[in-house]
């Protein structure tokens, strides 16, 4: 289940090698980790890092686009249950929040080591990441023109709102007492309180 964010054909080494650098990235930061340390975590030598990879930096633009393209998924997937804003907003934080909590090992490095990808793999990220940004900021523009919300700044409230959730990678253990589900409705709700919800 944690490593379910794969989810992309990939051959069974590079896989391994994806894997390997996560965890190393997420114990030791992107920074302080060699290039060994990820080969190691993969039962591979340090040469075989780059029969599937040209670099270090490209392993975390592929975790990082991975990862992205997954949340953009599940972010679709959300918005498109209801039309209502109440509920679409709702269905939208919930989700990210859940997939945050659920695979948080990664999530916490494709969110914080972004500053260690090149200026063109961390475009292509941001992309991503506004693609996100638009789906909840035109949720609460819709709530407020529907009179179902009242925010006086949507563009606040939207980085408020994908800000807790994306938190939610640097705190969360499996070991806790709230499963990523149960987070994601706790979140799901306070979003809408945050949105000033009048229903």
């Amino acid at each position: 289940m944690a490593q379910a964010w794969l989810n992309e054909p990939l051959a069974p080494a590079a896989r391994r090698l994806l894997i390997g650098a996560v965890e190393a990235f997420a114990a030791r930061g992107y920074h302080a980790t060699a290039t060994r340390d990820i080969a190691a975590r993969a039962g591979l030598s340090s040469a075989g890092v780059y029969v599937h990879f040209a670099s270090k930096e490209e392993l975390l633009y592929q975790i990082s686009l991975i990862g992205h393209r997954g949340t953009v998924q599940v972010v679709r997937a959300a918005a498109a249950r209801s039309d209502e804003p109440a509920q679409r907003l709702r269905a939208v934080i919930s989700a990210i929040t859940a997939w945050h909590a659920r695979y948080h090992t990664t999530a916490r490095v494709i969110n914080y080591e972004m500053a260690a990808l090149t200026e063109r793999h961390r475009s292509d990220i941001s992309t991503l990441r506004r693609e996100i940004d638009a789906l909840v900021r035109q949720t609460l523009a819709d709530g407020v023109a529907s009179g179902a919300f009242d925010v006086p700044d949507v563009r606040g409230t939207t980085l408020a709102l994908l800000s807790l959730t994306i938190d939610v990678a640097r705190w969360f253990r499996a070991t806790g007492t709230r499963a990523p589900e149960e987070l994601g409705a706790l979140y799901g709700d306070l979003a809408l309180r945050m949105a000033g919800h009048r229903g």
